[in-house]
């Protein structure tokens, strides 16, 4: 009788809401949050949020982080809930299964999701079995765990989980689309210095490293070689595709404008000039 009158659905406050600690999930204000917030607008929150009570007082979401942003957006005060009694792990494995059935993640997201979780069940009484009651096995349960549910492979799995031994803004050009998954992985292996190292290369040869780059600076960081200068040379190297691509690096372009000038700014400039400087060779030709 108690657990049915804990699973019944409340109107709780927005005020009263809280969000996960540590919620790896963005909710971000985009034309995805619009239409929901004008369904929500329109017809009410249709699946109950899950949140559990705070020791301090207030609920902590479990699931429902954009149900309730979007709420907060359409005017509305409370937010239908089911309350549950979960401990911090339970809680934790509930927050990621309930997120990663969305149909876009963020690598960040999946990563920190991935990680969270594999921590979360290794922590749980009475996991693995005795003959692989060591780390080793504990590490391996928890990531085929992780891998069977995701439905997907525990090498991907251990893939993802690397990303968050990335600098933040690493992680973030991943999050961009301006370095590629594959690579990604395989600067998490560099050190914190030896990351933003990186990141200067890949500003001195304004590209972003391919795969097999990647791979050269991970052998050079376990070498204790991956200095400024080898990281520069890998990343000054010719590509197969930007054969066919003309590259002005910053420091050569910042030496004809003004420091004010934005990249944007130079851009325009240079296409300005160049057309004036095509009308001049076609009136020089047609004489």
């Amino acid at each position: 009788m108690a657990a049915k009158k804990a699973e019944r659905v409340q109107d709780i406050p927005l005020t009263e809401l809280y969000p996960f600690k540590d919620h790896p999930f963005r909710v971000v204000d985009d034309e995805a949050m619009q239409r929901t917030v004008e369904s929500v607008a329109q017809f009410g929150v249709l699946a109950p949020a899950i949140a559990r009570p705070r020791p301090e007082g207030g609920y902590e979401l479990i699931a429902g982080h954009r149900r309730l942003r979007a709420s907060q957006l359409a005017g509305l005060e409370t937010l239908p809930v089911i309350v549950r009694q979960m401990d911090d792990d339970a809680a934790v494995i509930a927050m990621v299964d309930s997120n990663l059935q969305r149909e876009t993640l963020l690598p960040s997201e999946r990563a920190y999701a991935y990680k969270m979780k594999m921590e979360a069940m290794r922590r749980r009484a009475g996991r693995p079995p005795k003959e692989n009651s060591d780390q080793v096995g504990e590490n391996l349960w928890a990531v085929n765990r992780v891998a069977e549910d995701a439905g997907t492979s525990k090498s991907q799995v251990q893939r993802y989980v690397r990303l968050t031994n990335l600098v933040p803004e690493l992680l973030e050009m991943v999050d961009q689309k301006q370095i590629a998954f594959g690579p990604a992985v395989e600067l998490s292996f560099l050190t914190e210095e030896e990351q933003r190292g990186c990141m200067d290369a890949m500003d001195y040869g304004q590209a972003a490293p391919s795969l097999s780059q990647a791979q050269r600076m991970k052998k050079l960081s376990q070498a204790g070689a991956c200095t400024q200068e080898a990281m520069n040379g890998i990343m000054d190297e010719e590509k197969k595709g930007d054969l066919d691509r003309v590259v002005i690096r910053n420091e050569v372009l910042r030496k004809y404008f003004p420091r004010s000038y934005t990249p944007k700014q130079m851009e325009d400039t240079i296409i300005r000039l160049l057309e004036q400087w095509q009308k001049k060779r076609q009136r020089d030709q047609s004489r």
